[in-house]
């Protein structure tokens, strides 16, 4: 199968695919790139290395042949996945920026479901994706989001102990001497950390409770410089504090604090526009200092806003905020960054359904690690094109920004909008058995497998 972009699209698609080569380190390397990544962004129900290979070559006697370069490239071979995610968060950003700037860094986890017990990971754990505790892998991820646009810059493998402390389980996934057991919070400040030395721009780091209740977290995040909006649990305590800013009585958990304020404390807010109507809830927004901050001096705790939501169909409030935003912000402006965490969401929704993120069907570390390297790379690229064919659209954008009402046909998912500007159809001449990256400018052909063929 041949596949075709505008001459422009074409271009720029080139020069992503030669940035990403300039880090790769041979040309057959660069070559299954370009193979993998436009096997992921173009149709097909399984983006898996063997039916991503029978879609690329036109002849099936080459089909085993490219088959063993796909897995060899994403299995086997050496590369660094740090600097593949690292310029393809750059491209992503510097397209995303032209209007606006980056406003969130978005960290949660999402889980792959697996059958058997092989594939590096898998355990039964509860993961959201599926709303209880099954056989699965998870993984945390640091998404980057403006106004109207949102990325997956950088992703991490939850390995549990029964991984970590197995040695034969470890020997047999390839999992590096120098990876060891880690909580998830802890590998989500391992992808903070790691953006902060790759210099990406800075926004406010969003969380759900698995890791604002974590006290160490938002201290790494404060000692970082950054700033944070995060869910806490309802049992998490804090002191009130009165007109001069001083600690009033004993800390009270916020849970009980909510039920004390009753519902005519809450006032309700809207933060953007649905598909369908306005989206709100009722708030109420307070200056707090947390209670449960271990290893931190009270006298040195810092006020912090606390945020409680009662939405109108729950008998109690449900959802609790803390966060570092400055004391001038109005209740309406932090409600609207807060939810900004909804992106987390579109980001798994796209990578999921369009790009095949969930469909690595290898069993070792770094074969996980390669393959979501190449779909945050796929990402990137359309998450730029979507910036520079499409405006933003209403139901993407802070309420108050635009009054217009949302066009369906422009919130597409990247799939979706890639396949508005690449197009497929089988080959003029069935005997052409060269993968569609040699077709493209600055792509060398491939004279040679990866030492596998």
């Amino acid at each position: 199968m041949e596949y075709l972009l505008d001459t422009a699209g074409e271009r720029r698609l080139a020069s992503y695919f030669d940035r990403i080569g300039a880090v790769l380190n041979t040309a057959p390397q660069r070559e299954s790139f370009a193979t993998y990544a436009l096997g992921l962004m173009a149709d097909g129900e399984r983006k898996s290395a063997e039916p991503m290979a029978a879609r690329a070559c036109p002849d099936p006697d080459l089909v085993d042949a490219a088959h063993q370069r796909l897995t060899y490239f994403t299995r086997s071979a050496d590369w660094s996945d740090r600097d593949v995610r690292r310029v393809a968060a750059k491209h992503a950003i510097a397209a995303m920026t032209v209007r606006g700037r980056i406003s969130a860094w978005i960290l949660d986890d999402t889980g792959f479901l697996k059958q058997g017990t092989h594939s590096v990971g898998v355990q039964r754990q509860y993961t959201g994706s599926a709303g209880k505790i099954t056989n699965c892998q998870i993984g945390v991820s640091l998404s980057l989001a403006t106004p109207s646009a949102h990325v997956p810059a950088d992703m991490a493998l939850y390995l549990p102990e029964s991984w970590t402390d197995d040695p034969a389980r470890r020997a047999e996934a390839h999992i590096p001497d120098d990876v060891t057991f880690k909580t998830k919070p802890e590998l989500a400040l391992d992808l903070i950390q790691r953006a902060v030395e790759d210099d990406l721009p800075r926004g406010l780091v969003l969380a759900d409770s698995a890791y604002g209740d974590n006290s160490e977290f938002r201290r790494r995040l404060r000692c970082l410089g950054l700033d944070y909006a995060v869910g806490l649990h309802r049992t998490t305590t804090v002191w009130r504090l009165d007109r001069l800013g001083r600690r009033v009585g004993e800390p009270v958990a916020i849970g009980d604090l909510a039920v004390a304020i009753g519902r005519r404390g809450f006032r309700r807010s809207t933060w953007r526009e649905g598909t369908k109507d306005k989206l709100s809830s009722k708030f109420y927004a307070e200056r707090v200092v947390l209670a449960q901050d271990d290893g931190i001096d009270p006298s040195e705790r810092e006020v912090v806003w606390l945020l409680i939501e009662w939405p109108d169909d729950e008998a109690a409030p449900s959802e609790f905020t803390a966060s570092t935003l400055p004391a001038t912000i109005t209740r309406r402006q932090l409600v609207r960054r807060v939810k900004e965490r909804w992106r987390t969401e579109r980001v798994y929704e796209d990578a999921k359904g369009e790009l095949g993120l969930d469909h690595f069907e290898g069993r070792t570390y770094r074969g996980w690690q390669h393959h979501v390297s190449v779909v945050i790379a796929c990402f990137a690229f359309i998450a730029a094109e979507r910036e520079r064919a499409f405006p933003p659209s209403a139901a993407e954008t802070t309420v108050g920004r635009t009054r217009r009402r949302p066009d369906r046909a422009k919130q597409r998912a990247p799939g979706a909008a890639l396949r508005r500007l690449v197009h497929h159809r089988p080959p003029r001449d069935r005997s052409r058995a060269r993968h569609v990256a040699a077709a493209l400018p600055g792509l060398p052909p491939t004279e040679a497998a990866d030492g596998t063929a």
